[in-house]
């Protein structure tokens, strides 16, 4: 009975996946056999309003794992799996690959990156960072010791001994131009942090600072992944190249979404 009348609010709230998501809210307030319906209906009154699934429950699915989402940090995207699905590839070319984070958010990449290698937390070499401080908590609860994770402005906080060591560096910018933001369904703007959304005028600002200083950073023959919409993708790639970069554009059907794969010549 409960689920059911949670789906009918869900639903009349204009939730595509209702049923799906009434049984997470289900599950979230239920102990062994018995739902605290107070607290069900809590949950589904603050999902109506508007706040994401993943805010509420705490955690998102992101690559096959589990992803604490504290409020008001980006929360994953199932595109972007898409670029951890690369990222965790060109890592397992390494024995002990060095891998970095950078807009980490959540630190949901590497999360997957480190995931997919197995769960020895020596097997890769993590280091994550966000401008956000939220999100940065977040993530060390996500990448607990010994990944390093730290709060600052892209590369500026990282210890000055990573670089030239990087191999894989896993990138999620904020691209989406300014003038969008507004067209964004309100979970995001609303309830996630616009300086994890907006990308500038073309939404290619935090890239071009990435693609000036990333070669720096990286080992000889490391890689640098970003996400980028059909239409950046092209530009994306100068940005790279002009930094000395070779660059190419992969795109994929399943998730219906183009990153761009830089190397640093060896």
């Amino acid at each position: 009975m409960e689920f059911e009348r949670a789906v009918l609010a869900l639903r009349a709230a204009g939730c595509v996946f209702a049923e799906d998501e009434a049984q997470l809210l289900v599950e979230a307030t239920s102990t062994g056999r018995t739902i605290d319906r107070n607290a069900l209906e809590a949950l589904i009154a603050r999902r109506v309003s508007g706040v994401p699934l993943e805010h509420i429950l705490g955690w998102a699915e992101f690559a096959g794992v589990r992803v604490l989402v504290d409020e008001g940090v980006f929360v994953p995207r199932r595109r972007t799996e898409f670029l951890a699905c690369r990222g965790a590839e060109l890592a397992r070319e390494h024995k002990h690959p060095v891998v970095l984070d950078l807009c980490c958010g959540s630190g949901a990449i590497a999360l997957a990156v480190r995931e997919s290698r197995g769960r020895s937390p020596w097997a890769v070499e993590i280091y994550a960072a966000d401008i956000d401080p939220r999100a940065v908590a977040t993530a060390r609860r996500n990448l607990p010791h010994p990944a390093v994770v730290v709060c600052g402005d892209l590369f500026e906080p990282l210890p000055r001994t990573l670089r030239g060591r990087v191999d894989v560096l896993v990138c999620n910018t904020p691209y989406v131009p300014t003038d969008a933001i507004g067209s964004m369904p309100p979970e995001a703007r609303l309830f996630e942090a616009t300086h994890a959304l907006d990308g500038g005028d073309d939404g290619l600002d935090v890239q071009r600072r990435v693609a000036a200083e990333c070669r720096a950073w990286l080992a000889p023959g490391g890689h640098v992944l970003v996400e980028a919409s059909e239409q950046q993708a092209p530009r994306s790639v100068e940005l790279f190249e002009r930094a000395g970069l070779r660059s190419r554009i992969e795109y994929s059907d399943d998730h219906d979404t183009s990153i761009v794969i830089s190397t640093n010549p060896r």
